[in-house]
Formats: C-alpha cells, sequence, structure tokens
C-alpha cells in the first residue's frame, strides 16, 4: 500500500502513474483517510494533466507550438487536487 498526504492547499504529490491494481491511502488534511485504487487516482492525474495542458496552451503531448521563453520545463505537473468524495 502506497501512503500519501494532502498538503495544505488540497493537492498530493504525483508526477506520475502508479500501478493499476495498487492501493493508495491518502490522508486528507481533515484528518480523514481515503483508498483510491491505482486506476482511479491515474484517471484524476490524468484529467489534472488535460486541465494544466489546455490552460498553458500545450498540445496533447504537452509540446508547445510557441517561441520557448523559459529554460524550466513546464511540460508536466507535480501535484494533483483531490477531495475525500474522489473515492468512487
Amino acid at each position: 500500500m502506497i501512503n500519501l498526504t494532502q498538503d495544505a492547499d488540497g493537492f498530493i504529490r504525483m508526477n506520475r502513474h502508479f500501478p493499476a491494481n495498487s492501493l493508495i491511502s491518502i490522508t486528507f488534511t481533515d484528518g480523514s483517510t481515503g483508498e483510491f485504487s491505482g486506476h482511479r487516482l491515474n484517471a484524476i492525474f490524468d484529467d489534472a494533466l488535460a486541465v494544466f495542458r489546455a490552460s498553458n496552451h500545450l498540445d496533447a503531448k504537452g509540446f508547445s507550438r510557441a517561441p520557448a521563453k523559459t529554460v524550466h520545463p513546464s511540460k508536466n505537473i507535480q501535484f494533483v487536487p483531490v477531495q475525500a468524495g474522489m473515492t468512487s
């Protein structure tokens, strides 16, 4: 079982997919816990990544078609928003 903790802003640190059949336990800021399957958490990650790419004008693969303005990588996300009611 993988244990994660939600930060004060409502996010968990997740920069990759977890194995689909794994069980992930998240401790929320209010003290409650929720258990997610890897498949469900990966779907939440994919949705957050799609929103991030759309809001930053990136294509489906995360590439920007505009000229580069920064040297820092900005194609991926590191934090995913989660809530207690998202387990199902």
